[in-house]
């Protein structure tokens, strides 16, 4: 058994933001929520019935360096009267020109895309990030800012974990779950809140079915197992985790542009944080990134005729690939980029599961990274992809190679061992509270977010997504 590092984090607002992501401002295909709509037999969940709940979340500005954004972006799919700020990167990065270029000598492959976030993702575009002003934007530092804190109706609790949730009554032998149990720290005392309308919760793709489970929701047979008592039948919690299994690729590059050392070099952090503290400008305003690369395999892959094709439709990808300057580049040294690849329509499936009924032990987290042969196959193509995208002419005297064992992963069974050796899991977990129709037998919560066959109970995060192409198989 392979043991890897799982990122999980906690996120408030209090003088300065801390979060756990990379910023990078990302809707997805239009085809996914249209699936979504057609799987949960409800139109709600389409791209088109969504758009005004994005325009309520978004807030467009312009990128803090002023540079003109002309065709970086396409401000019709945007809004700026939304909450949550979405930008440009602020500061210009040396590869910007050469990546533009690509897309102009290799148009086929690499075609270039104004704005993914028009529902149709496929080329290369303009990476767009949750930042505001030079700033991190998230959903603590939008909603939980001080001029919200500070509302008479709102209450925060930090330092305080929720342990349960419990049913407060049954009605026609449904539980209705209004009840939160909660407490500071392992040996404290446990209180109880009663909600008077309904409970919200919010915990991630791992944290939520860890509090379900915890409550005793979830499989009854595997909660017994490990001693909690069951309240709830759902068999499906934990169950249909689905993660984006990835793998960075580190090339040498030749160029002595020092900001392309950023986040590694901590006298170049020391010398731009002044500028950053005084007006949130300079380099330290990027988190690496500079482009996104979304591509599907060609219709006659053998990998599609093998394996069938997950995606959401012809307008979701199957791959993408980020561009980073400074970022994953493991122990290597020197002046550097990144590819990173990604399987963005994975097949693989994994679950949360219960390691003890102490809330305060951690879940056991199994991503089941790479264990489907669409996935293990892809992610071979889309490092062969991130391979010929630095080899277009614009890259040359500029990228000197790869490194590392990639350089020697000259067949097929060489390059899959690489990249079992170092592929990861992309942070981007879902499905463990997975929606599905209204009296469905699958699944945890309803079109709605109302936990199945119960009330006062919401799941409102990533967790009730999952791909479409489940429902298909269930």
């Amino acid at each position: 058994m392979v043991e890897l590092l799982i990122s999980r984090g906690g996120i408030f607002w209090e003088a300065a933001a801390q979060s756990a992501n990379g910023m990078i401002y990302t809707r997805g295909s239009s085809s996914d929520f249209d699936k979504y709509a057609k799987a949960t037999e409800e139109p709600g969940w389409s791209w088109k019935n969504l758009q005004g709940y994005i325009k309520k979340n978004e807030k467009w500005l312009a990128p803090i360096d002023g540079h003109n954004a002309t065709g970086q972006f396409d401000p019709s799919v945007h809004s700026i009267t939304g909450v949550n700020a979405v930008s440009l990167a602020g500061f210009p990065q040396i590869t910007n020109s050469r990546v533009l270029e690509v897309t102009e000598q290799s148009r086929e492959e690499f075609p270039f895309n104004q704005d993914m976030n028009s529902g149709t993702l496929l080329g290369i575009g303009w990476v767009q990030f949750t930042i505001n002003k030079g700033r991190r934007s998230s959903s603590a530092t939008s909603y939980l800012s001080p001029e919200y804190v500070k509302r008479p109706n709102l209450d925060i609790l930090v330092n305080t974990r929720v342990t349960r949730i419990l049913p407060t009554v049954y009605v026609c032998s449904k539980p209705a779950f209004r009840m939160v149990e909660i407490v500071q720290k392992r040996t404290g005392v446990r209180r109880r809140l009663i909600a008077s309308k309904e409970i919200i919760l919010s915990a991630g793709a791992y944290g939520t079915p860890h509090i379900l489970l915890s409550s005793g929701i979830g499989d009854a047979s595997e909660l017994k197992a490990v001693g909690v008592e069951p309240v709830h039948h759902i068999s499906d919690v934990g169950k249909n985790l689905q993660e984006h299994p990835l793998v960075s690729s580190v090339w040498s590059i030749n160029s002595n542009d020092t900001s392309i050392q950023y986040p590694r070099d901590p006298s170049f952090i020391a010398e731009n944080l002044k500028q950053w503290t005084a007006n949130h400008t300079g380099p330290l305003v990027l988190n690496g990134a500079t482009h996104l690369i979304f591509s599907r395999l060609p219709n006659d892959s053998s990998i599609l005729h093998l394996c069938g094709d997950p995606a959401s439709g012809g307008n979701a990808p199957h791959f993408e690939t980020i561009l980073t300057m400074g970022l994953s580049m493991g122990s290597f040294t020197g002046h550097l980029a990144a590819l990173v690849s990604i399987v963005a329509s994975p097949t693989s499936r994994g679950n949360v599961t219960l390691k003890s009924s102490d809330p305060f032990v951690d879940p056991l987290i199994n991503p089941g990274l790479l264990t489907s042969q669409f996935d293990k196959l892809t992610l071979r193509e889309a490092v062969k992809t991130a391979m010929r995208f630095f080899a277009a002419p614009a890259w040359k005297d500029f990228v000197v190679g790869p490194l590392g064992g990639l350089a020697d992963a000259t067949t097929d069974k060489k390059l899959d061992k690489w990249i079992r050796q170092n592929a990861k899991a992309g942070d981007h977990p879902v499905g463990t509270a997975a929606m599905s129709p209204r009296n469905a037998k699958h699944g945890v919560v309803d079109p709605d977010l109302r936990l199945k066959n119960a009330s006062g109970l919401r799941v409102v995060d990533a967790s009730v997504l999952v791909s479409s192409e489940l429902f298909d198989d269930l």
